[in-house]
C-alpha cells in the first residue's frame, strides 16, 4: 500500500500542470462548502452564545420572539415574586423587564438602511448578561435619555459612534457608551432605559422578562407553576435555547444552499478528475503492462490509479480548507429572519467542517478516478506492451 501511494504520488507530481488545474477545481468546490458551512455555523455560534444556560426568558404564549411578545406590567410583577429567581450580592432579584423595539439606521459605508434592535433595560441586565464588556464610555443613566451601542453597531451605522447623538421615537438619544458582548448578537443592539424607551415609543407592556434561576433544576418546576396560575399567559424557555431556535431557520438556508452550491460545482470538479485520470491511464499504458509483467495484479493496478485520485482529493481539500479558514478574519452582517434586525457575525471553522469537507473532497477524487482505475486495471498485458 505504501509503495502504491508514491508511485500515485510521483505520478502526480510528474504531470505538475494537470495537477495543479484538477486541484484547483476540487479546492474551489471545498472552498464553497466550506465557507458556506462556516457561515451558518458563525451565524448560529453567534446567537447560541448570546444566552446564558442559567437565564430564563419570560415571552407572552405563543410567542416565537421578543418583537412579537408582550406582558403587561402586572403579569411582570407577578413573575417578579416567584420564589425561583435567584437573588444578587445587594439582595434584589436578578430579573430584568425589558423592551426590544426595532429602529432603521443608515450604514456607514453606503446609503443602504438596516433594521437595528433596541433593547431597554434594568439595572439588573448587567448581572444577567456578564458577557457585556463597557469598551468606552461609561453606562447609561436610568431616568434619562442616554444610550450605549454595541459594537458592530457603532462601527457599522451612521452616528452611532461614542458621543453621538441618534435620533428616534421623536427624540435625540445621546450614546454615553461603547460596549463588547464578544461573538454574541448583544453586540448588534443599542441599550437604554426601558421606561424611558417605553414612553417614547408610547408602549404599555415589556416584551419579556429575563431572570436568572437560583438552581438550574428548578426550571421545570417554574414552568409548571406558570402554566397553571390563571392569572398567567405565560411561557418561560431557556434563554440560550430561545437563542438557539432563533438561529435555525437561517443556519438550515444557508445549509441548503450550500450542499446546493455544493453539488452544482463538484460536477465540474469531477469531470475534471476523470479527464485527468483518463489522460494518466493513455498516456501509461506501456507502463501499465510493464507492472502487469512484473506480476503487479489488476487490483493493485487499479488501487494505485484510485490511490492517485484521492491524493488529487487531499491536495484540492487541503487547498479549499486553507482559503476558507481566512474567512474567520472577515465579519459579515445579514438580517436575522425571526427579529428582521440585522445581526453581525463572523464565519467559524470547526473540526466538524473540516471532517465533512475533507471527506467531500476524497468523495470527488473517488468518484472521479474509480472509471479509469478500472479501465487501467482491465488492460490486456500484450496489448499494453505493444506500446512500448
Amino acid at each position: 500500500m505504501r509503495l502504491l501511494f508514491f508511485y500515485g504520488l510521483r505520478n502526480l507530481l510528474t504531470r505538475r500542470f494537470t495537477t495543479i488545474l484538477t486541484t484547483l477545481g476540487m479546492a474551489l468546490v471545498v472552498f464553497v462548502f466550506a465557507s458556506i458551512i462556516m457561515l451558518a455555523e458563525g451565524l448560529q455560534k453567534t446567537l447560541v452564545e448570546t444566552g446564558s444556560s442559567d437565564n430564563v426568558v419570560i415571552l407572552r404564549k405563543s410567542s416565537e420572539t421578543e418583537v412579537q411578545s408582550s406582558i403587561d406590567r402586572h403579569q411582570a410583577s407577578i413573575v417578579e415574586t416567584l420564589p425561583e429567581i435567584a437573588f444578587g450580592y445587594d439582595g434584589q432579584r436578578l430579573l430584568a423587564k425589558e423592551l426590544l423595539v426595532l429602529i432603521t439606521l443608515q450604514k456607514r459605508e453606503s446609503d443602504s438602511i438596516a433594521n437595528v434592535v433596541i433593547r431597554g433595560i434594568g439595572k439588573e441586565s448587567y448581572l444577567l448578561r456578564p458577557q457585556v464588556r463597557l469598551m468606552t464610555g461609561r453606562v447609561p443613566r436610568l431616568g434619562t435619555s442616554e444610550i450605549m451601542v454595541g459594537r458592530s453597531v457603532a462601527k457599522r451605522f451612521q452616528n452611532a459612534g461614542f458621543q453621538e447623538t441618534l435620533f428616534f421615537a421623536m427624540r435625540p438619544w445621546h450614546i454615553v457608551g461603547i460596549f463588547d458582548a464578544g461573538d454574541t448578537g448583544f453586540s448588534s443592539e443599542i441599550w437604554g432605559d426601558a421606561d424611558q424607551l417605553m414612553q417614547s415609543f408610547r408602549r404599555m407592556d415589556y416584551s419579556s422578562v429575563v431572570f436568572r434561576l437560583s438552581d438550574s433544576s428548578l426550571f421545570k418546576k417554574f414552568k409548571k407553576r406558570i402554566a397553571q396560575d390563571p392569572r398567567l399567559t405565560l411561557d418561560a424557555i431557556r434563554e440560550k435555547a430561545y437563542y438557539k431556535k432563533q438561529s435555525e431557520t437561517m443556519a438550515t438556508f444557508l445549509r441548503i444552499l450550500g450542499i446546493s452550491l455544493t453539488l452544482i460545482f463538484s460536477i465540474g470538479a469531477v469531470v475534471g478528475a476523470m479527464v485527468t485520470m483518463y489522460a494518466a491511464v493513455a498516456n501509461r499504458t506501456a507502463e501499465i503492462g510493464t507492472l502487469r509483467a512484473l506480476g503487479f495484479q489488476r487490483w493493485s493496478i487499479l488501487l494505485a490509479f484510485l490511490l492517485e485520485s484521492l491524493i488529487l482529493g487531499i491536495f484540492g481539500g487541503c487547498a479549499g480548507l486553507l482559503f476558507a479558514s481566512l474567512l474567520q478574519f472577515i465579519t459579515v452582517s445579514t438580517m436575522n429572519f425571526q427579529t428582521f434586525s440585522e445581526l453581525a457575525f463572523s464565519f467559524a471553522l470547526t473540526p466538524g467542517i473540516v471532517i465533512k469537507s475533507m471527506s467531500f473532497s476524497l468523495f470527488m477524487g473517488f468518484i472521479g478516478g474509480i472509471l479509469p482505475a478500472i479501465r487501467a486495471s482491465r488492460m490486456n498485458i500484450v496489448d499494453s506492451l505493444q506500446e512500448v
